[in-house]
């Protein structure tokens, strides 16, 4: 007789049982599929910042400002290879709900520093000329049905405008892509010097410096050697790499990892104490038959194999349409939430990661009962029977 089709019959013999338990998987994987999801995109602006790059906060807080004189005086410190400004401008179009990641930049400067960001030569060089140009990236002006020449006003939640608004214009200069498809294009890039010159306050200050050092291995070196200089002034700062920095940022929400770590455990555990209980229910129930099968030829082995298959199939079962539904619903929130999660998407590491857990389950929800299986002696099971 043919194992997959006894394998079958003992698995839909209790419809509803297989039911529930496939539903209790199913619930798992769904859990587990859209919070490692989260995490990955989350993690994925640490995962792309480069390893010889540094950032230069306020040591009070990286939303406080810094003088502009540390520029160049960072500049001037043994092994940094170049450095940049950032002011955060806050943007908005037409609706405050319409948020745009909105920078003001020293242009020339930024795009050295970085390099992952890709430009046409004539579009930079007529960011480089324009005060009021502003650069896109290819998500965002496709986002906003933008493209190069339009004007387009822009407003900031922070700040003022001299003219006593709360908006400036700006003309599209150019239209930038990543250097590869991880790369999140949805900001605008501005002029530092016109954004400083046309707001109420906040003059002579910057936002955070990137840096670049000539080396990965001086990073720790030059940190300390920036943070040193700017030591018991009124602006110390703090000074890390930049995947600590964006790491740090996100940690504002939580520890994500722990999160992470907590929700799949708990609901793991579960589903492995109710699906090794069922299966040791339904292995139990089935002495007598398993007694029968070995007294027709049925080897001990075949016996364990048999069990040992059900669970698997069962746990596939259930990891599987959990695995699906959830990138079902990851794709259909990914339009929607692009604006902040722009890499959210279950890639193969996700599915390679569902599919070794699954296995892991049916091997340990169904080891115990194959084993006694194995074990079964026939003349005592037909005297329990």
């Amino acid at each position: 007789m043919n194992n997959l089709y006894l394998i079958y019959k003992n698995m839909t013999r209790k419809p509803l049982r297989l039911f529930l338990t496939c539903f209790a998987i199913f619930i798992a994987f769904l859990i587990f599929t859209a919070v490692t999801t989260l995490k990955s995109a989350l993690n994925s602006g640490i995962d792309l910042a480069a390893d010889d790059r540094l950032v230069v906060v306020n040591r009070i807080n990286f939303t406080k400002s810094l003088p502009i004189a540390y520029h160049r005086k960072v500049a001037a410190i043994e092994g940094v290879k170049d450095v940049t400004h950032v002011n955060w401008f806050g943007g908005y179009y037409q609706d405050a709900k319409n948020q745009i990641v909105t920078m003001a930049v020293d242009p020339e400067s930024y795009l050295r520093v970085y390099e992952e960001v890709v430009l046409e030569p004539e579009q930079k060089a007529s960011w480089l000329q324009a005060r009021q140009g502003i650069l896109l990236g290819r998500k965002l002006a496709e986002a906003q049905g933008w493209k190069i020449g339009d004007k387009i006003p822009l407003s900031s939640n922070i700040f003022s405008n001299k003219d006593g608004g709360h908006s400036w214009d700006f003309v599209v200069s150019g239209i930038f892509d990543g250097i590869d498809e991880h790369y999140d294009t949805r900001y605008a890039l501005i002029h530092y010097k016109y954004f400083i010159e046309t707001q109420t306050f906040g003059g002579d200050w910057i936002g955070w410096m990137t840096l670049v050092t000539e080396d990965p291995s001086l990073n720790q070196q030059v940190a300390d050697a920036i943070d040193n200089s700017f030591a018991n002034s009124q602006n110390e700062t703090d000074t890390s790499t930049e995947k600590a920095f964006n790491k740090a940022f996100i940690e504002q929400i939580g520890n994500i990892g722990l999160i992470i770590f907590g929700v799949v455990f708990m609901a793991f555990f579960t589903i492995l104490v109710v699906v090794g209980n069922t299966m040791a229910l339904a292995v139990r129930e089935r002495t007598g038959e398993i007694a029968v099968l070995k007294t027709l030829g049925f080897s001990a082995k075949r016996v364990f194999a048999m069990v040992l298959t059900e669970s698997m199939l069962i746990a596939l079962i259930g990891g599987f349409l959990g695995l699906a539904v959830g990138w079902v619903i990851i794709e259909g929130a990914k339009s929607s939430m692009a604006q902040f999660l722009p890499n959210l998407a279950v890639g193969g590491d996700i599915v390679g990661q569902a599919l070794l857990y699954m296995i892991l389950l049916g091997l340990v929800t169904g080891l115990i009962p194959a084993y006694n299986a194995l074990r079964l002696n026939i003349i005592t099971a037909f005297n329990r029977s």
